[in-house]
């Protein structure tokens, strides 16, 4: 596929397709990670004289409009990042957006409303695809949190242009998780964490070959817990996976590593009585890992020279329960700083974590594609990228 670079851009309308799904706070950005990850892109198109048309979906709007999931939240904090000034449009496609698009000043930026406020955006409509293609030269992609989706804005508008190309941030996401996977140093570890093993199985599966630690935290430790026939309290478990769990252990052995400590608790509350436990008695939930685990896990990272992290080793939202996400993030950062360990950070508390210690810039990449990351790890056909493949 073509790099923005291979393309000529100069007095052309160049659609974006970025990814500014944002957590949103009172109407305020609380982190605009995915944001400052665009500009690059934007910058060099302004560069070369093309003129910027973005587009972005926000929230689930479900196909109608949603004045709270408006793109104008977005417009503003863009306008205060970047050198150019930002046109809001309030509508998407059709004769307004187009007039939108013409009247715009020359090297502004034209922000498109929210591409999820139409009915044929989750469902790629070829006729809101073409739609969207009437109001552009060129379509560059360069949303990775959406290139494993077929939406009438990643996929679908890429069918109908026939100059088309990978933002730099997309390059970017590739770049560092080919280098990761593809002929990593070793040793490699992969830190995976969150709510279901049947959510992260098929990467489990994918990364059993090629890495030499596999450390297991969130409530999906304690379906393989169960499956060990350990005490897991009211701990989420998934019963259905306790027999793929145990023929996972069974292959993965040694590599495989499984929380030995546990922060549990009495409820599901930020404020319930909560004790630190080897094995989990009833009536009580595993909400963390331990501090031996955290050690533990912190040392196999120091060694590694490779690591990949996706999801939190615990509630993380909830300050008590948040230590264990805590120190993965610090010991990711520790070892790209001392040990020159190629670091990969992705999945949105792994992302938050890193934020909130200030250590994002402490790692080698924090990737804007939770879900994507993972489908690239498993070695899925990635529907945007395949759409842009000449």
């Amino acid at each position: 596929m073509n790099s923005l670079s291979d393309l000529f851009l100069s007095g052309k309308r160049v659609l974006v397709r970025v990814d500014f799904n944002v957590p949103l706070e009172d109407g305020k950005i609380a982190d605009d990670t995915r944001i400052r990850g665009a500009i690059p892109t934007i910058e060099a198109i302004l560069a070369e004289g093309g003129q910027t048309i973005l587009m972005s979906h926000l929230g689930r709007p479900k196909g109608e409009a949603n004045p709270a999931l408006s793109l104008r939240h977005v417009a503003a904090h863009l306008d205060s990042l970047i050198d150019a000034p930002v046109v809001f449009c309030d509508t998407t496609v059709g004769p307004e957006a187009e007039q939108c698009v013409a009247s715009a000043p020359e090297g502004a930026i034209v922000l498109l409303e929210n591409t999820r406020f139409l009915p044929g955006e989750t469902t790629n409509d070829p006729e809101l695809a073409r739609q969207l293609a009437e109001l552009a030269d060129v379509f560059v992609l360069d949303a990775f949190g959406t290139v494993h989706r077929a939406h009438a804005s990643t996929a679908g508008v890429a069918e109908h242009m026939a100059e088309k190309a990978a933002g730099f941030l997309i390059e970017l996401e590739i770049d560092f998780l080919t280098r990761a996977l593809s002929n990593p140093e070793q040793p490699f570890a992969a830190v995976l964490g969150g709510v279901k093993v049947s959510d992260k199985m098929g990467v489990i599966e994918a990364l059993l070959d090629k890495v030499d630690h596999l450390l297991i935290g969130g409530a999906m430790a304690y379906t393989f817990l169960a499956a060990q026939g350990k005490p897991t309290g009211t701990s989420l478990v998934e019963e259905e996976w306790l027999d793929e769990a145990r023929d996972l252990m069974r292959r993965a052995g040694g590599m495989l590593l499984l929380p030995t400590d546990h922060v549990v608790a009495d409820r599901f509350a930020e404020d319930a009585a909560s004790q630190i436990v080897e094995e989990i008695p009833d009536g009580w939930m595993g909400l963390d890992i331990g501090p031996e685990t955290r050690t533990r896990y912190a040392g196999v990272l120091a060694r590694a020279k490779t690591i990949i992290w996706n999801g939190p080793m615990g509630v993380f939202e909830m300050d008590p329960f948040a230590a264990g996400t805590r120190a993965i993030a610090q010991a990711m950062a520790s070892a790209t700083q001392n040990n020159g360990t190629l670091t990969v950070v992705g999945g949105g508390d792994s992302v938050a974590a890193i934020n909130e210690a200030g250590l994002a810039d402490a790692v080698s990449h924090v990737s804007t594609g939770g879900g994507a990351m993972l489908e690239f790890i498993e070695g899925k056909t990635l529907s945007g990228l395949a759409a842009l493949e000449n």
